[in-house]
C-alpha cells in the first residue's frame, strides 16, 4: 500500500475512533436516575466516515452544515473535544455556553455553521451560505449534510431546485443510513436517493460511506465541479446505523438481521482490517484506540468540573449592539410610499456591498408591485437575484447568506406566503445569536406586506404580526407612512439580528415627505401621529390611516383624540405607551387583525399590569371580525376597523363616566 494512504487510513481510523468514543461517553452519561446531559442525544456511530472523509475533500475556508446527528461533523470541522463535550453537558464552558447542547452545536470560527435539529432545513440555509460563498468569489463551496428522511421535506426539495436553478456551489450529503428516524428508508424514497436528485438536473453520485476514501474523492471531485461555477452534486453516501435513533431508543421496531448486518459493516473495523493487511500490527490500532480514550476521558473530566451557565447570563445575546445612527440635515423629498421603499433599498445597496435582494420575480420584473424596479440594472445579478417560487427556500437563503456575512433582503410577495416557510425564521433565524451564545448573528431583513385591498381574497390579505412578534429574537416593524417605508427599512437592514418589515399594500401610492439622506433612526421606537388629550388611539400599519381620518372627524366634534403609531411590534415602545396613557384618560387599541388573539390584546395587557393606575377612564380594543376576508368590497369594508368605526367606538367610550375603574373597564 502507497505510504500516502497508509498515512490516510491511520488517520482517518484516528479521527473515527475519536468521534465513536466521544459519543459512546456522550451516551453514558446520559444514563442513570440523575443523567450528567439532560435530554436526547442522536449518535452517528456508524456514520463517521462520512465527515471524516467530506473534511477531508474540503478546503479550509469552505463551510459545513450538519443534521442533529452532526457531533462527527463538529469534530472534524475543528470543534474541540474539551469546548463540545462542554456544550454536551450543557455547562458554561462549551462552545456555546450550554444554550445549544448536543443538537444545535454552532462554531462559526471553524467554519461550522452548525447542526440543526429540524429535518431538512440545513438545505436552504446552505444555498444562502454558497450565494455569499459565490459573491465573496473566494472559490469556497458549502457542504450541507442531512439523512435520507430529509428526502421527504419540502424545504429539502426546494433547496436542490434552487440550487440547481442559481447554479449554487453546495455539495449536498445525504446520509442514507436505511432509517428515516424509526421508518424504514425506502417505504417513503424508494431504492435511491440519488436518482431523485438527478431529476433536478443535479450530478449525482451513489459512495460508499463507510470508505473515508471514497467519501473524499467523491467529495473532492463535487467541490471542483461547484469551484468550476457548475453549480450543485448530490452525494447519497450509504451508510449503516449502529446504535438507536437517540439515547433512548430501545429499536423495539428494528429487525435483528438489520442490526447483525450493521455491525458486519461497522467502518472501524473495515479500516482496522485495511491497516492490518497493510502490516499495520495490532498493538498500533490499539494505541490509537488508548489515545483516543484518554483524550475523551480528559475532555469529559473537564466539562464536569466546568460551571452550569450563570442565570445572570439568561438575558445575554438576545440581539446585537445597536448601530450608530447618521448625524447631519435629512434631504426631505416628497414621494409616494412604494418608491420610498425602492430608494431604501437602492440607497442601502449603494452604501454597503453585502446587501443582496431576492425574492420572487424582483430582478427582471421589478416585483409585482414595482417596488425593486430599476435595481437589477444598477447593481447587477449578483446582488439582485430572481428565486424560484419557493418560500422556504427564500426564507432559508436569507438566514445562510447572513450567517455567510452577508446582509440580505428577502422579499415575500404575500404575508400569507410566510405560513409556506415560517420554520426558517422562528426555528432559524431567530434562535442564531441566543443559542450560539452570541458565536454568530443572522442580519437579514424580509419584506413583505399585508392588509385588505379590494377584491383580495383571503389568502392574499391576512394580517400576519402576532404570529411573528410572539417570537423571540426578531424585531417586526410595520411602516405607515412614507418616511418610515424609507426610514424603517433602512434601519432594519442595518439592524444586525433578523428584522420582518410588514408594508402596508394599502397606502403603496400614498404620497408624503420622506427624509433621505442616512440611517436616522434604529430598529425600534413609536412615533405620536397626532396629538390630543380626550382619548388616546394606539395602533400601527394600515390601520394607523383609517385612525387618523377617525380622530379628524370626531375632532370636529370637540374631542382631542391623539395617535399612537407603534411602528414596531418587536420591540414595543413600553415609554411611548405610558406616555399616551399618562396624557389621555381613555384608550383605544385597534388593528386590522382578527381580535380574538389579535397584537392588540398584548398592549392591553401590558397598560393594564404596568400602567393601570395611571388609567383614568376606559380601556379596550377594535379588531377586525374574527372572519376570512371576502373578496367582494363591501363584505371587507364590514370586516376591519374603517376610520366610521374607529370614531363610532370613540364615541361611545367617552360617553363613559371618567370614574369607570380599569377592573370594570377590562370586564
Amino acid at each position: 500500500m502507497p505510504t500516502e494512504r497508509l498515512n490516510f487510513l491511520r488517520d482517518a481510523y484516528f479521527r473515527m475512533a475519536k468521534i465513536r468514543a466521544f459519543e459512546a461517553k456522550a451516551m453514558e452519561l446520559t444514563a442513570g436516575a440523575q443523567p450528567v446531559i439532560a435530554g436526547s442525544i442522536h449518535p452517528c456511530a456508524g456514520q463517521e466516515a462520512i465527515p471524516v472523509g467530506a473534511l477531508s475533500g474540503l478546503r479550509p475556508n469552505d463551510r459545513v452544515l450538519a443534521t442533529y446527528r452532526g457531533h462527527g461533523w463538529a469534530l472534524e470541522a475543528g470543534v474541540s473535544l474539551d469546548a463540545a463535550m462542554a456544550e454536551m453537558c450543557q455547562r458554561s464552558s462549551g462552545i456555546n455556553g450550554g444554550r445549544a447542547g448536543s443538537l444545535m452545536m454552532t462554531s462559526p470560527k471553524s467554519g461550522f455553521i452548525g447542526e440543526n435539529s429540524i429535518v431538512g432545513a440545513g438545505g436552504p440555509i446552505a444555498c444562502g451560505a454558497a450565494l455569499a460563498a459565490r459573491a465573496r468569489g473566494d472559490g469556497s463551496v458549502v457542504a450541507v449534510s442531512f439523512g435520507d428522511g430529509a428526502m421527504s421535506q419540502g424545504g429539502m426539495h426546494e433547496a436542490l431546485v434552487t440550487a440547481a436553478a442559481l447554479k449554487l456551489p453546495v455539495i449536498f450529503v445525504c446520509e442514507n443510513n436505511g432509517w428515516a428516524e424509526m421508518t424504514p428508508t425506502v417505504f417513503a424514497s424508494g431504492p435511491s436517493l440519488a436518482a431523485r436528485a438527478q431529476a433536478y438536473g443535479i450530478e449525482s453520485e451513489a459512495v460508499d460511506g463507510g470508505d473515508p476514501e471514497a467519501v473524499r474523492d467523491a467529495v473532492m471531485r463535487a467541490a471542483a465541479r461547484a469551484r468550476r461555477g457548475e453549480g450543485p452534486t448530490f452525494l447519497e453516501c450509504q451508510t449503516i446505523r449502529l446504535w438507536g435513533h437517540y439515547n433512548k431508543d430501545i429499536e423495539h421496531y428494528r429487525p435483528r438481521d438489520d442490526r447483525a448486518t450493521a455491525e458486519l459493516n461497522d467502518p472501524l473495523k473495515a479500516i482496522a482490517q485495511k491497516l492490518a493487511d497493510a502490516g499495520i500490527d495490532a498493538r498500533e490500532i490499539a494505541t490509537f484506540d488508548a489515545d483516543v480514550a484518554a483524550l475523551v476521558d480528559s475532555a469529559t473530566d473537564a466539562a464536569l468540573s466546568a460551571s452550569v451557565p450563570d442565570p445572570a447570563t439568561i438575558a445575554d445575546n438576545l440581539f446585537g449592539a445597536q448601530p450608530a445612527v447618521a448625524q447631519g440635515t435629512p434631504e426631505l423629498v416628497t414621494m409616494t410610499y412604494a418608491q420610498a421603499i425602492n430608494r431604501a433599498l437602492q440607497d442601502a445597496m449603494a452604501d454597503d456591498a453585502d446587501v443582496l435582494l431576492f425574492g420572487e420575480d424582483v430582478a427582471a420584473p421589478g416585483g409585482v408591485f414595482g417596488i425593486s424596479r430599476g435595481l437589477l440594472k444598477q447593481f447587477g445579478a449578483d446582488r439582485v437575484l430572481d428565486t424560484p417560487i419557493a418560500e422556504t427556500a427564500i426564507l432559508g437563503m436569507a438566514v445562510g447568506s447572513a450567517l455567510a456575512g452577508k446582509k440580505p433582503v428577502a422579499e415575500i410577495m404575500f404575508s400569507d406566503f410566510l405560513f409556506v416557510a415560517l420554520d426558517q425564521i422562528i426555528n432559524q433565524a431567530a434562535n442564531v445569536r441566543y443559542v450560539s451564545n452570541g458565536l454568530a448573528g443572522a442580519p437579514l431583513v424580509v419584506r413583505t406586506q399585508q392588509g385588505v385591498t379590494p377584491g383580495s381574497c383571503a389568502q392574499h390579505s391576512q394580517c400576519v404580526e402576532a404570529h411573528l412578534a410572539n417570537i423571540p429574537g426578531i424585531k417586526v416593524g410595520l411602516p405607515s407612512t412614507p418616511h418610515d417605508a424609507y426610514a424603517m427599512l433602512r434601519a432594519a437592514i442595518a439592524d444586525p439580528d433578523p428584522c420582518v418589515i410588514i408594508e402596508a399594500r394599502s397606502a403603496f401610492l400614498n404620497k408624503g415627505e420622506v427624509a433621505l439622506g442616512g440611517i436616522f433612526e434604529r430598529a425600534e421606537g413609536a412615533r405620536l401621529a397626532r396629538a390630543g388629550s380626550d382619548i388616546g388611539i394606539i395602533t400601527w400599519g394600515t390601520s394607523v390611516i383609517e385612525a387618523l381620518a377617525a380622530a379628524e372627524t370626531v375632532a370636529g366634534e370637540g374631542v382631542a383624540a391623539a395617535v399612537l403609531d407603534l411602528r414596531w411590534l418587536s420591540p414595543i415602545d413600553d415609554a411611548a405607551i405610558a406616555e399616551l396613557v399618562a396624557a389621555c384618560p381613555h384608550i383605544l387599541i385597534v388593528h386590522e387583525a382578527g381580535q380574538t388573539g389579535g397584537f392588540g390584546a398584548e398592549i392591553f395587557a401590558r397598560i393594564a399590569e404596568r400602567h393601570g393606575t395611571m388609567l383614568k377612564g376606559g380601556l379596550t380594543r377594535l379588531g377586525g371580525l374574527d372572519l376570512p376576508m371576502p373578496s367582494a368590497p363591501n363584505l371587507q369594508r364590514l370586516v376591519v376597523p374603517t376610520a366610521d368605526r374607529i370614531a363610532e367606538r370613540v364615541r361611545s367610550m367617552l360617553h363613559l363616566a371618567a370614574s369607570v375603574d380599569l377592573a370594570q373597564a377590562i370586564l
